[in-house]
């Protein structure tokens, strides 16, 4: 037994059930306990097993915040972990309130709305500017023909104004526009005039400096129930996932609303393989507060009275990269933000960005672009790729 294996065992006992139990889990998954490959789970504190059978990804993400345990590849390690789906193999008993909560309340009213903005995305621009690509374009990128984030996050965009038809002079709804990177984007090279709706006071002000350099984009700082306005087109990138399964049906009823006869709706949103299941509790309490990711056949149930489904496009295994780039902006921008933040935090958006990407990886969840259209496009919806 070397030194650092030696070091790691004072910390748990190899007799007890629940590291029997967890050891012979993690090695359905090819992890080892106190391993020595990058993927291994390092334990560097007690508890660490018992929190995780107890509170599942809470406790888990929760210890790793706390310096409780380490994995040199933390993606590598979330990769394996749910390849072999083995959180479906433990019920933590202490999530049943988490799992009853979220399925008979409506944590995504328009009372909660602005508060996953001030908790996530007012963290300050300036953060968010040394981890995204040069547009602050904070949704999975388009790796097909791209070699790095910015061509990828460009290629996005390009691909979105491609599939809605954009032509000169139409009128765009962007439902959770971000920092206005797709309004920007489509107005200078499709002529396009554009209305945002964010929910993030920090997104509101940077979207002023759009607004003086000349380009026709509008930012409103409103739910997105509250607009009544009619439009050519409508497109909602990376937003869906905070409207909750109780208003997947409104949401349909507010883009049908705003939506002419003739015209485009694009969703894209991060999806889960199974429905039923309760949003993650960590990311619940420490990413994004009151997010829900849906399943496919639950966007399927709100849009079907309402849209014609012309075209879903699945490249959720790009996340995995976009996640990537991020993390290494983070890392290599870090120095920038130690006084600023806590080294927790700097623990807990580490987990956040390498946990997402390891479960893309796995295809644990999934990244779709949907085209919808009330009547069906006479003639039938040509597939751009």
């Amino acid at each position: 037994m070397n030194t650092q294996t030696f070091s790691h065992t004072a910390f748990f006992d190899e007799t007890s059930s629940s590291h029997r139990f967890v050891a012979e889990l993690l090695e359905k998954a090819d992890i080892r306990l106190n391993g020595d490959r990058p993927w291994d789970l390092r334990l560097n504190a007690h508890g660490v097993i018992d929190d995780a059978l107890a509170r599942g990804n809470l406790g888990l993400g929760e210890s790793y915040m706390d310096n409780a345990w380490d994995a040199d590849e933390l993606d590598n390690f979330f990769y394996h972990l749910l390849r072999a789906r083995l959180p479906d193999q433990i019920n933590p008993q202490k999530l049943v309130f988490h799992h009853l909560r979220t399925r008979l309340l409506n944590l995504q009213t328009a009372k909660r709305a602005f508060q996953v903005g001030e908790v996530h995305y007012d963290l300050g621009n300036e953060f968010y500017a040394a981890m995204l690509d040069q547009r602050m374009t904070y949704t999975c990128g388009y790796w097909k023909n791209a070699t790095n984030l910015d061509e990828a996050q460009e290629a996005k965009l390009d691909l979105i104004c491609r599939k809605l038809a954009l032509k000169p002079g139409m009128r765009v709804l962007d439902i959770g526009c971000g920092w206005g990177s797709f309004m920007a984007y489509a107005a200078e090279h499709y002529g396009v005039e554009c209305v945002g709706l964010t929910i993030s006071r920090e997104q509101a002000e940077y979207g002023k400096r759009l607004i003086k350099s000349g380009l026709p984009v509008e930012f409103r700082l409103q739910d997105y129930r509250d607009e009544t306005e009619q439009f050519d087109r409508i497109v909602s990138i990376g937003m869906f996932e905070h409207v909750g399964r109780k208003n997947y049906r409104e949401f349909m009823d507010v883009a049908n609303r705003c939506l002419k006869e003739d015209g485009l709706f694009l969703l894209h949103t991060i999806g889960k393989n199974v429905r039923g299941t309760s949003p993650d509790p960590w990311i619940d309490k420490y990413i994004f507060p009151n997010g829900e990711l849906p399943a496919l056949g639950q966007v399927a149930d709100a849009a079907e009275p309402l849209f014609i489904v012309e075209d879903v496009h699945n490249f959720g295994a790009d996340y995995d990269k976009t996640l990537m780039a991020w993390h290494a902006n983070f890392e290599a921008n870090w120095p920038y933000f130690k006084e600023q933040f806590s080294e927790r935090f700097y623990r807990m958006w580490r987990y956040y960005l390498l946990s997402c990407a390891g479960a893309f990886r796995a295809r644990d969840i999934q990244l779709w672009q949907f085209v919808l259209s009330k009547k069906g496009v006479v003639g039938g919806y040509e597939r751009v790729s």
